[in-house]
């Protein structure tokens, strides 16, 4: 269709159109000639130019002028010419009130769950899962590479992804990354950029690659320390330890300001702080001006401990006992952490905290007086607790205890404990006074019933003792540690008697004064992996029974720990003891020496090892030898334990080293937040009849 060029498109103008003549038609037949002399009613609706020119409203002459508001703005009258048809303009009707539904707020995007269609024959995964590797450039001349893979999005990502986009979003993140680790080593031109593309070429895997351009290394120019005088003089200055060329690096510039804050406080300024530090750096010559504000507050020393709390467990007397300053010494941090470690040892408080305070009283030497704030609460001074283990030859053995830590306060203990075994029953009331007028220091009274029936002896005991003593926990792990005191044994029991060539029974009463002095090296009090120990017993005994016999009973031992590797440690133990003065028949048979057991030579029963009587039952000894070795593996929370064990007892005075009898084994270990859980088995070298073939034992702790 074609449209008339010339016509007028306008209201009421209707347009003349040409067909096109079909196939075979000819030409086009000309329309019919139109008067143009004649005016028909539409044409009168055609506004001349003036009346329009003049019907337009009057524009300002100012273009910058504002329009006028759309509110006064009148539209002129349009008149009408005679033929004219006018019709209204009818308004919009009002909307309509939308549905309720459209006013409630949108479900959120974290619970909008769209299952995904699934096609039979298709596996979604594989389908929608691209593989991509990661390279990285320019980080490893830094030494940057290895800690950015352990940080980057990429690498957490397994080499997988649902899409390139997916890829291209965390190569963008790992951008990012790079330039952060980079400013961290005061690389603060560093830029990198990620490229991603197939590898190789239309096999639907890519490589993204991380490229970093680390730039200049940016130095300290200038470092200022804005804070008043210290004593003695510039010990900011020493403690913050930043120099003129030193690296801008955020571990080492973070590292430094940490120093002061922990040093400054054990040195007399125990209210420092540290303001906001200004790095300005020059990208001309790659340097930066470094200032940091230190407020110092007052130079202090030690004033008084005041108390406060509901429920309050010790007074004031009583926690200047455990203190280990003096009032009026410097004041220092690491003896504030000292005695909020030991009132933590107590075991007593449910929250405690200790926070200097000032007094604005001034001190000597231009310093200020600072009390201790002790906040106390008090916290559940009842304990229960149990113990089970089981070993080959000494069957089970199940111990419990109930303990009031402060039923005579301060610190007063009394302990109820029992055994219950195979082969030993006993029960024990304890008490027991910790900090004991000195801190560390213990005084301990029991009164203990007991029953054993072993292989070597059976015996009815009861006792009283009494001692001091500084003893280690797992909280408070002490580098020396003894006891000193005494003991008074009654005791009835069996024994082999060589005279007779039988076996009889005979009532023993026994006075001993027991004392231990230890050191310890180690690293750790239930799970050593470094380090040392060295122990020491002398217990000079009178033993009576129809004569006295004064004898002393010695014992050595000393334990070390070398680790291999992160995850294997070397430990050793050897012990050796001696008991001059008496005679192994005049000995009570519960204190000679036996050896063989878990916590002796593994691979033999309970006190097994040693001369025999001619009932074949053990006898004891007046000495004897014990050596082990075990490498200790671990992975995660559990661990292997192969070892080797030797040990022997001997009838003279003095371990001779001869027949030693080795046992061999591997023991499993579960590593809980109390300690080792220990089962070991293991077997004899060159058993003899009557021994155990295999020996097994579990416990809690490590055998050494």
């Amino acid at each position: 269709m074609a449209v008339l060029a010339g016509t007028a498109f306008l209201p009421g103008l209707a347009c003349a159109q040409i067909a096109d003549p079909g196939p075979g038609q000819g030409a086009p037949v000309a329309p019919a000639p139109v008067d143009t002399t004649q005016t028909t009613p539409q044409d009168e609706t055609i506004v001349p130019d003036a009346e329009f020119e003049a019907a337009l409203p009057k524009l300002s002459d100012d273009i910058n002028a504002p329009l006028e508001p759309m509110k006064d703005f009148q539209q002129p009258a349009q008149p009408v010419t005679p033929g004219t048809v006018t019709s209204e303009i009818e308004s919009f009707p009002p909307p309509a009130a939308e549905a309720p539904e459209f006013a409630q707020p949108l479900t959120p995007l974290s619970e909008f769950k769209v299952e995904p269609v699934k096609i039979e024959g298709v596996d979604d995964e594989k389908a929608t899962t691209i593989r991509y590797t990661v390279a990285v450039e320019g980080l490893d001349k830094i030494g940057l590479e290895g800690r950015f893979r352990d940080l980057s999005a990429l690498e957490d990502g397994d080499g997988k992804a649902a899409n390139a986009a997916m890829v291209a979003a965390r190569a963008r993140e790992d951008e990012l990354l790079a330039v952060r680790l980079m400013h961290s080593l005061g690389f603060y031109d560093g830029t990198a950029i990620s490229t991603i593309e197939q590898n190789p070429q239309n096999s639907g895997n890519v490589r993204a690659t991380i490229t970093a351009t680390p730039g200049a290394l940016y130095r300290l120019n200038n470092v200022a320390i804005v804070s008043g005088p210290t004593v003695p003089p510039g010990l900011l200055d020493r403690e913050l330890n930043l120099n003129p060329g030193d690296p801008i690096q955020a571990e080492r510039i973070q590292g430094a300001e940490a120093n002061v804050s922990l040093r400054l406080p054990q040195q007399g300024y125990p209210f420092v702080k540290l303001g906001d530090r200004d790095i300005l750096l020059d990208e001309e010559t790659h340097q930066g001006d470094y200032t940091l504000p230190v407020e110092l507050g007052p130079r202090a020393v030690f004033g008084e401990i005041v108390t406060q709390g509901r429920r309050q467990v010790f007074d004031v007397e009583h926690i200047n006992i455990l203190r280990r300053y003096k009032p009026g010494a410097i004041y220092d941090s690491r003896q504030v952490d000292d005695l909020r470690e030991a009132l933590i040892a107590t075991s007593l408080f449910s929250t405690v905290s200790v926070e200097p305070v000032r007094t604005e009283k001034p001190g000597p030497d231009g310093t200020e007086v600072v009390n201790l704030l002790v906040r106390q609460n008090r916290g559940r001074p009842r304990t229960l607790a149990a113990e089970i283990g089981y070993s080959t030859g000494q069957g089970i053995r199940a111990e419990g205890s109930w303990t009031h830590r402060n039923l005579f306060p301060p610190e007063g203990a009394l302990i109820a404990s029992g055994v219950l075994g195979t082969q030993e029953q006993g029960v024990t009331g304890t008490f027991r006074r910790s900090n004991a007028g000195r801190r560390d220091r213990t005084f301990q009274v029991s009164a203990a019933l007991n029953h054993q029936d072993f292989a070597a002896f059976e015996s009815y005991t009861g006792s009283i003792a009494v001692r001091w003593s500084r003893d280690s926990t797992p909280i408070w792990q002490k580098r020396w540690t003894y006891f000193y005191g005494g003991e008074i044994v009654g005791s009835n029991e069996d024994q082999f008697n060589f005279n007779k060539g039988a076996r009889d029974r005979g009532t023993w009463l026994i006075a001993a004064l027991p004392s231990f002095i230890g050191y310890d090296a180690s690293d750790n009090l239930l799970n050593p992996t470094r380090g040392f120990r060295l122990k020491a017993n002398v217990s000079p005994e009178t033993s009576v029974r129809g004569a006295a016999r004064p004898y002393a009973r010695l014992m050595a031992e000393g334990t070390a720990y070398y680790p291999v590797s992160s995850s294997v440690v070397i430990a050793g133990r050897a012990r050796i003891g001696s008991i001059p003065g008496i005679a192994r028949n005049d000995l009570p048979p519960s204190r000679r020496y036996y050896a063989g057991g878990g916590g002796s030579v593994r691979g033999f029963g309970y006190q097994e090892l040693g001369p025999r009587s001619p009932d074949g039952r053990p006898v004891g000894g007046r000495s004897l030898n014990e050596f082990a070795i075990e490498a200790r593996y671990r992975f995660g929370n559990y661990g292997i334990v192969p070892f080797i064990d030797a040990g022997q007892v001997y009838e003279g005075l003095y371990p001779t080293l001869q027949n030693m009898r080795f046992g061999a084994g591997i023991g499993g270990r579960l590593y809980t937040n109390f300690g080792p859980l220990r089962v070991d088995v293991a077997t004899p070298i060159n058993r003899k009849p009557g021994e155990s073939r295999i020996a097994l034992y579990i416990s809690i702790g490590q055998a050494f």
